[in-house]
């Protein structure tokens, strides 16, 4: 089956749950930046492994389907439309050959993630689907949509239908509800080198609000807030970093690290934002505000097992 894009958006790209295992040879592993909606899609679509997904930045792309299939958005609220009826996020909806989906104005979150039935045919480089931009290599063509493009993707006409074309199922969305204006609450542990931080330094990551700058993007979002003191300072050795990596570089501005991060670094790592609150901070853009708070391991692991459960449980239901 053939989707066209009519129209490409702002930044839409192909990606999966990243490219792991190369990031000794200087290749990031890449991926969805909000794991959890880019699971939920694939799973309201009936796909029952880690498929790729159109991860859809702001401003959606207009695709037409050249045959019948099922779909899923979800994350933010884009406000989608296919053949001109209005579709809400995290649902299952079913398309008709030659259906037109589009996009609008974002209503809630940045990044949506659309899921097709049967997934996205896209040959795996070092085993993922993943587009690495930047370095021009991974997803479609290593490269965002474009307006004449062509997506594959099976046929699915004939596969038994997953259950619940519709259902919304009753689990947390990514998107943050805070009001307007209000920073977003994430929860940190403490970092490898949370020690050679100040007193204050350490209070006021955990008490302040910090800014989202523009200068941020699939690499790390850079922060604006109170500058973050070392109470001695000094070169470190290069380590290992991971998604949710809290640095804190010379001038004091901590930079969250994000998908397409670099392997090593040597700024101070003061905190790390726990995995299931990733996604929520993928959902959000610069000017926007947040905050940090203080988890334990133990706080941090359970919320993580509850939400594999939450997956577990819909699998089941849907597939």
């Amino acid at each position: 089956m053939k989707i066209e894009v009519l129209k490409p958006g702002a930044q839409t790209q192909a990606q999966d749950l990243g490219r792991y295992g190369y990031q000794g040879l200087g290749v990031p592993v890449s991926g969805v930046m909000d794991e959890w909606s880019h699971r939920l899609a694939n799973l309201l679509a009936g796909n029952s492994g880690d498929e790729a997904t159109l991860e859809i930045v702001l401003t959606g792309p207009t695709l037409r389907f050249e045959a019948a299939t099922r779909i899923a958005i979800c994350g933010a609220d884009l406000s989608a439309r296919l053949n001109g009826r209005r579709l809400r996020p995290d649902r299952a909806v079913d398309v008709p050959a030659g259906g037109v989906l589009e996009f609008g104005a974002c209503e809630a979150g940045l990044r949506a993630y659309l899921a097709v039935r049967g997934g996205l045919a896209i040959t795996p480089l070092m085993g993922s689907r993943s587009s690495y931009v930047r370095g021009g290599f991974g997803g479609f063509a290593g490269r965002a949509l474009r307006k004449g493009d062509v997506l594959l993707a099976p046929d699915a006409s004939g596969r038994p239908a997953p259950r619940g074309p519709g259902v919304r199922p009753i689990l947390p969305s990514s998107v943050p509800r805070e009001p307007r204006g209000q920073a977003v609450p994430l929860r940190v542990m403490p970092g490898e080198h949370w020690a050679l931080f100040t007193p204050a330094a350490r209070e006021a990551l955990l008490q302040a609000e910090f800014r989202i700058t523009a200068q941020s993007d699939r690499m790390g979002y850079r922060l604006e807030g109170p500058p973050l003191e070392r109470s001695t300072p000094g070169e470190l050795v290069s380590e290992a970093m991971s998604f949710g990596t809290i640095q804190v570089p010379n001038d004091g501005q901590p930079i969250v690290l994000m998908a397409e991060r670099h392997g090593t670094g040597g700024y101070p790592k003061i905190a790390h934002v726990i995995s299931v609150d990733l996604p929520r901070l993928a959902q959000l853009g610069p000017q926007q505000t947040l905050r940090f708070q203080a988890v334990t391991l133990e706080t941090a692991q359970a919320l993580y097992l509850q939400r594999e459960q939450l997956l577990a449980t819909l699998r089941d239901a849907l597939l």
